[in-house]
């Protein structure tokens, strides 16, 4: 079994060693709730998952509306966004190799678009295209076509119009994408699990980020897990489960710990262990996912999500604000109780990936990610190589199936998690000490002031998409370039 260090631990996904159903919409509360969404909610219904859509013969076609729709939240009559009525989105079931066909409408009154985080699949044309515009009234039909050897794994798909990302996926737009193993995995039953967070004032409605908000990036006070208030689980001793968990948060980092139970870690984001590992906890980044086995023990049991330090955003005239998640939340309820079942087929060993640390490398870049000051001496300015987002420049052009290495660097007292398109990146260093396992993710957490090493293969699609900070509200303000493989 390996081991990681705690620093290696939070950027390797945070790893702490030792069917259709009807969308729900009700929201946890935050321990620290202000006046405005403080008023009287209820809790402790059964879990009940997304809508779920599954491809058949090879393909799945669907139809996403985007809409402003008023919702029933724990009680309370509320303004949100959603896809297709329902927070989260129906849940997008595909293999490997298959064509994922979505017709998205735009009932919005802003212009959106969508973006199928962690596919594996081209970035242009109409495949995960982020330059396209849908403009509010208007549609776009995209294509996605899966590679016959896609990684299995848990993925999720949400707007990606620049300047409108973070509102729009605070306010509800998000949904998961499951991509099947090759061979099942033997579990008695599977649960995904959509974690977002979201504000509302006494009137039900969405408030406007604040500036200190968008520096800092914004955590709701209200904690989604699929839509419901602290929902309930229930299972049998000696019941395996599988857990699609997805971090769909705007900032929130999630430290996910469910103390009594058996936890197995598959993988996180795209990546995948060759064998399962035993796990403690995992943390997840805004935008990671995490594929995780549960082994049901006798007794009660609750998903919480612990205090986890981000950082504080500093050296601004309006003063500073400390990022923590400080409470304990509670996010759902896990009941082990009844007969224990016979044990389950042990799981089996997962295929090999590439592993970069052994391949030639092509070229070497380092992104440094830096809060400067903004025009004028106010708040401070998220960058990447001292330059905010233009939509008109190529910042980092690469060879088509060329093997790059990035040294991403964080000079700021935030951390940033690095997201890039398209292509997945393999861990192999952190503050110059080497990684000893073999991690791949699409979003990559840079701890404040202090240095991550990763490697590309840029091979299978060629075109033009974009990296950026996952803590969307620094997206929309400029941490993100474009990148194009040609």
């Amino acid at each position: 079994m390996p081991t990681f260090s705690r620093r290696n631990a939070l950027i390797l996904g945070g790893v702490g060693i030792t069917g259709t159903a009807v969308g729900a919409t009700g929201f946890f509360v935050n321990q620290r709730l202000s006046s405005r969404s403080s008023q009287a909610t209820t809790s402790g219904n059964s879990l009940i998952e997304p809508t779920e859509l599954q491809s058949v013969d090879g393909a799945l076609a669907v139809s996403l509306e985007s809409s402003p729709q008023q919702v029933s939240i724990a009680g309370r009559n509320v303004q949100a966004l959603s896809y297709n009525g329902g927070v989260p989105g129906p849940t997008l079931r595909v293999r490997p190799g298959d064509t994922l066909s979505v017709s998205l409408r735009n009932g919005l009154k802003d212009p959106s678009n969508l973006h199928v985080h962690g596919l594996h699949v081209s970035p242009e044309g109409t495949s995960d295209n982020v330059f396209v515009t849908v403009e509010a009234g208007d549609s776009f039909d995209y294509q996605y076509e899966l590679p016959a050897d896609h990684p299995p794994g848990v993925y999720w798909y949400h707007p990606h119009h620049h300047g409108f990302v973070a509102d729009q996926v605070f306010s509800g737009l998000y949904g998961a994408i499951i991509v099947e193993d090759p061979d099942a995995i033997p579990v008695e039953r599977e649960r995904v699990l959509v974690i977002s967070d979201i504000t509302f004032d006494s009137a039900g409605n969405i408030p406007p980020a604040t500036p200190m908000d968008t520096m800092s990036g914004r955590e709701g006070e209200l904690v989604l897990v699929n839509g419901q208030l602290t929902p309930g689980m229930d299972a049998r001793p000696g019941e395996r489960e599988r857990w699609r968990i997805v971090n769909a948060c705007v900032s929130r980092y999630l430290r996910l710990r469910l103390d009594g139970q058996q936890l197995t870690l598959l993988g996180i984001d795209s990546g995948r262990f060759e064998s399962a590992h035993e796990i403690d906890e995992v943390v997840l980044a805004p935008g990671n996912r995490a594929d995780l086995v549960v082994t049901g023990s006798a007794g009660n049991a609750t998903l919480s999500a612990l205090p986890y330090d981000r950082g504080s955003a500093g050296g601004m005239m309006m003063g500073s604000r400390n990022s923590r998640s400080a409470d304990e939340i509670v996010l759902a309820t896990f009941t082990v109780a009844g007969d224990t079942v016979a044990p389950v087929a042990a799981i089996p060993m997962q295929a090999v990936q590439r592993d970069l640390r052994s391949a030639t490398v092509t070229a070497r870049r380092e992104l440094v990610f830096a809060m400067g000051m903004g025009m004028g001496g106010g708040m401070m300015s998220p960058t990447i190589n001292g330059r905010a987002f233009d939509a008109s420049r190529i910042d980092t052009t690469v060879q088509f199936g060329s093997v790059e290495e990035w040294l991403l660097t964080n000079t700021s007292t935030l951390d940033h998690p690095l997201h890039l398109h398209v292509w997945p990146m393999q861990i192999v260093e952190q503050d110059g000490r080497p990684v000893d396992t073999m991690m791949w993710q699409d979003v990559v957490n840079i701890p404040a002031r202090s240095t991550t090493r990763v490697r590309i293969a840029f091979d299978d699609f060629s075109g033009k998409t974009v990296y950026h900070c996952h803590i969307l509200d620094h997206e929309d303000n400029g941490m993100m370039g474009i990148i194009n493989a040609n």
